[in-house]
């Protein structure tokens, strides 16, 4: 019994650290800085099991737990009125939260500039088009060089050459999670 658990997990986590590492390697091809960031969508109870694999792919952890980071989704915004509503209280979450990272999903130029001017320190790109994301990553760095932008949404080993051409710092993915495992035999020998 315990040869073939410990087969199937090391198949797993193998296909995990293969497609990590290829996806990293083709995105670094168009930017050499991008790092490869996988979210939390695992499959429950293989949590540790997985973010080792995408370590040793390359990759790393887009957040581990949510006290990492402070990313505001859209359904968070929407108890607050908006992009609008969170600017005036940019601020005073900044001096609150000193140690932590304030980071806005964005879906629009036009958020993500807004958002850039207040002084953000960092945007998640959502599905977005790669013609417009090309365009916002370059209207930022030329107003705020400093600020960390990640592209998300359906990034995968396909796409990733593309998306890390747009210029942003990481491109956050499931993708390496779901997949055929790296196919291991196993001899069993007397000894």
């Amino acid at each position: 019994m315990a040869w073939k658990v410990a087969m199937n997990i090391l198949e797993y986590s193998s296909g995990i650290a293969t497609r990590t590492n290829k996806i990293l390697t083709k995105a670094r091809q168009a930017n050499p800085h991008v790092e490869i960031l996988t979210t939390r969508k695992i499959f429950p109870g293989t949590k540790e099991l997985a973010i080792k694999a995408v370590l040793a792919g390359g990759g790393l952890p887009h957040r581990l737990g949510l006290s990492e980071t402070v990313l505001i989704f859209k359904q968070h915004l929407n108890f607050i009125g908006g992009i609008e509503g969170l600017i005036p209280r940019l601020s005073e979450l900044k001096t609150k939260l000193n140690e932590k990272k304030i980071i806005v999903e964005v879906e629009t130029i036009e958020e993500a500039l807004l958002l850039c001017q207040a002084g953000l320190d960092g945007l998640q790109f959502d599905k977005v088009a790669l013609p417009a994301l090309n365009k916002a990553v370059e209207l930022i760095r030329a107003k705020n060089n400093r600020i960390v932008l990640l592209a998300a949404g359906g990034i995968n080993e396909q796409n990733a050459v593309l998306y890390a051409g747009t210029g942003v710092d990481g491109l956050v993915t499931t993708s390496v999670y779901f997949g055929k495992p790296v196919d291991i035999g196993t001899i069993i020998e007397q000894v």
